[in-house]
Protein backbone atom coordinates (compact mmCIF):
# COMPACT_ATOMS: atom_id res chain seq x y z
CA UNK A 1 0.00 0.00 0.00
CA UNK A 2 1.22 3.01 -0.94
CA UNK A 3 -0.47 6.75 0.79
CA UNK A 4 -0.02 9.69 -0.85
CA UNK A 5 -1.01 13.44 0.76
CA UNK A 6 -1.25 16.23 -1.47
CA UNK A 7 -1.74 19.88 -0.80
CA UNK A 8 -0.69 23.15 -1.34
CA UNK A 9 -3.78 24.26 -3.48
CA UNK A 10 -5.66 27.67 -2.57
CA UNK A 11 -7.18 31.05 -4.08
CA UNK A 12 -5.07 32.74 -6.26
CA UNK A 13 -5.34 35.64 -9.01
CA UNK A 14 -4.88 35.07 -12.64
CA UNK A 15 -0.80 35.03 -13.45
CA UNK A 16 -0.07 34.00 -10.07
CA UNK A 17 1.32 30.71 -8.90
CA UNK A 18 1.06 28.40 -6.22
CA UNK A 19 3.07 24.76 -5.47
CA UNK A 20 1.27 21.54 -4.86
CA UNK A 21 3.19 19.25 -2.68
CA UNK A 22 2.51 14.82 -2.38
CA UNK A 23 3.96 13.14 0.49
CA UNK A 24 4.15 9.58 -0.38
CA UNK A 25 4.42 7.17 2.38
CA UNK A 26 3.74 3.04 2.91
CA UNK A 27 5.53 1.23 0.48
CA UNK A 28 6.77 4.68 -0.99
CA UNK A 29 10.00 2.69 -2.50
CA UNK A 30 7.73 1.01 -4.84
CA UNK A 31 6.74 3.58 -6.86
CA UNK A 32 7.75 4.03 -10.42
CA UNK A 33 6.01 7.25 -12.33
CA UNK A 34 4.00 9.91 -10.13
CA UNK A 35 1.30 12.24 -11.66
CA UNK A 36 -0.59 14.88 -11.25
CA UNK A 37 -3.92 15.31 -12.65
CA UNK A 38 -6.88 17.68 -12.21
CA UNK A 39 -10.92 17.52 -12.52
CA UNK A 40 -13.19 20.50 -12.80
CA UNK A 41 -16.92 20.66 -11.89
CA UNK A 42 -18.64 18.68 -14.64
CA UNK A 43 -15.55 17.48 -16.28
CA UNK A 44 -13.72 14.33 -16.51
CA UNK A 45 -10.34 13.91 -15.04
CA UNK A 46 -7.68 14.79 -16.98
CA UNK A 47 -3.36 14.51 -17.18
CA UNK A 48 -1.14 17.47 -15.72
CA UNK A 49 2.22 16.32 -15.87
CA UNK A 50 4.06 12.95 -14.77
CA UNK A 51 7.80 12.18 -13.30
CA UNK A 52 9.67 9.19 -13.42
CA UNK A 53 10.58 8.40 -9.81
CA UNK A 54 13.78 7.02 -10.65
CA UNK A 55 14.88 8.85 -13.64
CA UNK A 56 13.24 11.69 -13.35
CA UNK A 57 12.29 12.06 -16.82
CA UNK A 58 8.93 14.23 -17.44
CA UNK A 59 5.72 14.81 -19.41
CA UNK A 60 3.24 17.51 -19.29
CA UNK A 61 0.17 18.34 -21.00
CA UNK A 62 0.15 20.24 -23.76
CA UNK A 63 -1.81 22.99 -21.77
CA UNK A 64 0.77 23.14 -19.07
CA UNK A 65 4.05 23.18 -21.00
CA UNK A 66 5.79 25.90 -20.29
CA UNK A 67 3.72 27.44 -17.15
CA UNK A 68 3.83 24.06 -14.65
CA UNK A 69 7.12 22.22 -13.53
CA UNK A 70 6.46 18.92 -12.03
CA UNK A 71 9.77 17.33 -9.86
CA UNK A 72 10.46 15.16 -7.00
CA UNK A 73 12.47 14.92 -3.72
CA UNK A 74 13.46 11.03 -3.47
CA UNK A 75 14.83 11.64 0.22
CA UNK A 76 11.63 12.98 1.13
CA UNK A 77 9.50 10.50 -1.06
CA UNK A 78 7.32 14.26 -1.90
CA UNK A 79 6.57 15.04 -5.47
CA UNK A 80 5.79 18.89 -6.53
CA UNK A 81 3.92 20.66 -9.37
CA UNK A 82 5.28 24.51 -9.26
CA UNK A 83 2.20 26.36 -10.97
CA UNK A 84 2.90 29.83 -12.75
CA UNK A 85 1.18 32.02 -14.80
CA UNK A 86 -2.12 30.57 -13.51
CA UNK A 87 -5.05 30.78 -15.50
CA UNK A 88 -8.81 30.78 -14.59
CA UNK A 89 -9.11 27.30 -16.59
CA UNK A 90 -6.67 26.08 -14.34
CA UNK A 91 -9.43 25.93 -11.89
CA UNK A 92 -10.00 22.43 -10.10
CA UNK A 93 -9.26 20.10 -7.63
CA UNK A 94 -5.92 18.81 -8.21
CA UNK A 95 -4.77 14.92 -7.99
CA UNK A 96 -1.67 13.52 -6.79
CA UNK A 97 -1.16 9.63 -8.14
CA UNK A 98 1.25 6.73 -7.70
CA UNK A 99 2.14 4.35 -10.40
CA UNK A 100 3.48 1.26 -9.01
CA UNK A 101 2.99 -1.65 -11.82
CA UNK A 102 2.66 -0.43 -14.82
CA UNK A 103 5.28 1.15 -17.34
CA UNK A 104 8.45 3.40 -16.03
CA UNK A 105 7.77 5.83 -18.57
CA UNK A 106 6.02 9.25 -17.26
CA UNK A 107 2.48 8.02 -19.01
CA UNK A 108 -0.20 10.55 -19.17
CA UNK A 109 -2.78 7.08 -19.16
CA UNK A 110 -4.64 7.42 -16.19
CA UNK A 111 -5.24 3.47 -15.70
CA UNK A 112 -1.48 3.39 -14.89
CA UNK A 113 -2.26 4.82 -11.64
CA UNK A 114 -3.70 2.30 -8.76
CA UNK A 115 -3.09 5.36 -5.57
CA UNK A 116 -4.55 8.70 -5.34
CA UNK A 117 -4.48 11.24 -3.24
CA UNK A 118 -7.43 12.60 -1.86
CA UNK A 119 -7.09 16.04 -3.76
CA UNK A 120 -6.53 20.20 -3.20
CA UNK A 121 -8.46 22.65 -4.63
CA UNK A 122 -7.04 25.17 -6.62
CA UNK A 123 -9.18 28.61 -7.78
CA UNK A 124 -7.87 31.04 -10.05
CA UNK A 125 -9.90 34.12 -10.24
CA UNK A 126 -10.17 36.11 -13.39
Amino acid sequence: QVQLVDSGGGLVQAGGSLRLSCAASGRAFSTRVMGWFRQAPGKEREFVAAISWSGGGTSYADSVKGRFTISRDTAKNTMYLQMNSLKPEDTAVYYCAANTRQSYYPSSRIQNYDYWGQGTQVTVSS
